[in-house]
């Protein structure tokens, strides 16, 4: 078993000056780093816990690169075969997805998530492979995927035609574990907490520290566990609201805006009215007519105005000509009628008559 410290030299700085970090130094702070984003009253999304957070991924990130070229864990080994100083290596997918999922940006969530459960599915596996403890590995999102596909292309005939009912077992068995690993969680929690204080004082033994890293592993198998579960939904809502985001809509052609405008009388109030509001154009009656008359904006156009014009003159012409008929057919009996009217006029005071004028 190569030893973790030999990772000192894998991968050289730029600038000579500055001793590189060395592995167990890189997972111990992206490990604090993490402890500190995830602890924290701070908003997630705030600049200084994201700048945390990537730092902590970097770390990890080259923290995992040197475990790859170092080969610290091989398929072959057993668990008990494994260095106690290489034992929280173990840890790295598991606190690299984590930090994953503590990214906030809202367009590459989607990415964000399918990452992390990348991670915490390899940190699985592995445990699964060293047979850390019991647990049943979930399927990758690749086979998901490929089972998806297949459905929608018809090669598979067992795809039912409708929903099928829940199934109440598994969900009551599936409600059970996660109730148990819950149970689990926080008796591991309770154990490393008493461990942790001895480990972290550098007087621990070996036998105790090695029982530290296997704690926090298993306990990182309940978290990883319930980490998919979550994720799966969130990857499923992800697409649902992808798939529900309306087309983008052709973009109408923009109209020029009407300005606005004072109508005024005559030329002088234009220029009155545009002195006090030299914002608003300003034009007259004569001006607005010839406007709409130009485009057609006039409730009497396509109208002809000749055959009201010719109607309005014959009707004057006709009454002038009743009128004079009036005047040449004046006879005896109409002059009769207003002479006698005058003669009673001079015999009889204004108001004759009228019972309501009782003088």
């Amino acid at each position: 078993m190569a030893d973790s410290e030999n990772g000192s030299n894998v991968r050289k700085p730029l600038d000579s000056d500055v001793e590189p970090l060395k592995l167990s130094d890189l997972l111990d702070r992206g490990w604090k780093l993490f402890e500190e984003v995830d602890t924290t009253n701070e908003a997630t999304g705030s600049n200084p816990i994201q700048v945390k957070v990537k730092r902590g991924i970097t770390m990890l990130e080259e923290a995992s690169r040197m475990v790859a070229q170092l080969d610290l864990f091989s398929r072959n080994e057993d668990l008990e075969e494994i260095a106690t100083t290489d034992l929280k290596y173990l840890l790295l997918p598991a606190l690299l997805g984590a930090l994953t999922m503590k990214q906030t940006s809202r367009d590459k969530r989607l990415d964000f998530v399918q990452t992390a459960r990348a991670y915490f599915h390899d940190f699985l596996k592995r445990c699964k492979e060293y047979n850390v403890s019991n647990f049943e590995l979930p399927k990758p999102m690749i086979e998901n995927a490929a089972l998806d596909e297949e459905s929608e292309n018809g090669y598979s005939t067992t795809k039912p035609s409708s929903p099928s009912p829940p199934d109440l077992v598994a969900m009551a068995s599936q409600r059970q574990a996660k109730i148990e690993r819950y149970r689990q969680r926080k008796e591991m929690e309770a154990r490393l907490s008493e461990v942790r204080i001895s480990v972290e004082s550098g007087q621990a033994d070996d036998e105790v520290i090695r029982d530290f890293y296997l704690l926090s592993v298993r306990k990182w198998v309940t978290i990883s566990l319930e980490e998919i579960d979550s994720i799966d939904q969130e990857v499923e809502i992800l697409k649902r609201m992808d798939t529900m985001k309306p087309p983008s809509q052709c973009k109408q052609q923009a109209r020029t805006p009407m300005k606005p405008f004072i109508l005024t009388k005559d030329a002088v109030q234009a220029r009155v009215f545009g002195a006090g509001y030299p914002s608003l154009p300003t034009v007259t009656v004569d001006e607005w007519y010839e406007q709409h008359r130009k485009h057609g904006g006039l409730p009497d156009q396509g109208i002809p105005r000749r055959v009201a014009v010719e109607e309005d003159v014959d009707a004057k012409e006709q009454e002038e000509e009743e009128k004079e008929k009036r005047v040449e057919n004046d006879n005896e009996e109409s002059l009769q009628k207003a002479r006698d009217w005058d003669d009673w006029k001079d015999t009889h005071r204004r108001g004759y008559g009228n019972r309501q004028n009782m003088g």
